[in-house]
């Protein structure tokens, strides 16, 4: 089947339209069923449940990021075909977003107030790659979420145990953001210069700290 190739215009509508979406409006109900939807939850402590909205939230944070990314990096995609997988990372991307809002909700606490914030910068590094070549953003892309996945088995080990509504959001996540890697990779993504790669860490390790109280 053909894959319409966007116009700049339709491009910058879409990109418009998501980022309100995803940091103006609550998520709202996801395109897929909720890994825990089924999951009854468990009778966790104050301090615990303070716990886990504080991973789940800097979970949140990161999808954010993610869907700033990956429309960064749509916009200015030269392979339609690519273009096309990142719309489909994207938009799976977004059911994680919604996920990990409604167990915040659940654990009474609220996403982070500095998602805008996420958002703008996300999106200009995604954009920013981009203009380099899909194999940069690809590159950007796959070492992002190598990155993703090991923050999730740090959050797995970390959750309390009793938590499963949590893990399952989170073994999910992680499974799919290992996919989103793996595709990037298999599509021909460069290989980051190590200096680019510290520089993303420690961009992560400020999000993660702040993300957590904030």
């Amino acid at each position: 089947m053909d894959i319409r190739r966007l116009t700049p215009l339709d491009r910058l509508l879409a990109s418009a339209n998501n980022a309100l979406r995803t940091v103006a409006t609550p998520a709202g109900r996801s395109a897929r069923e909720n890994p825990a939807a089924n999951i009854i939850d468990a009778d966790l402590t104050a301090a615990e449940k303070r716990h886990a909205a504080g991973l789940m939230r800097i979970n949140h944070a990161g999808e954010v990021a993610a869907q700033a990314l990956y429309q960064g990096h749509a916009t200015v995609a030269r392979d339609k075909n690519i273009e096309a997988q990142m719309q489909h990372a994207a938009d799976e991307e977004f059911d994680h977003l919604a996920w990990c809002e409604q167990r915040i909700n659940e654990l009474g606490e609220d996403v982070s107030r500095l998602s805008p914030f996420w958002y703008a910068g996300a999106f200009a590094i995604g954009a920013a790659s981009g203009i380099l070549g899909d194999k940069w953003s690809l590159g950007f892309i796959a070492e992002t979420e190598k990155q993703v996945c090991s923050h999730l088995d740090s959050h797995l080990a970390s959750l309390p145990p009793e938590d499963v509504k949590s893990r399952a959001i989170v073994e999910q996540m992680r499974d799919e953001e290992e996919e989103h890697g793996d595709n990037a990779r298999d599509a021909g993504a460069a290989d980051l210069p190590a200096p680019i790669k510290q520089l993303m860490r420690m961009t992560a390790k400020v999000m993660t700290k702040t993300a957590y109280w904030v």
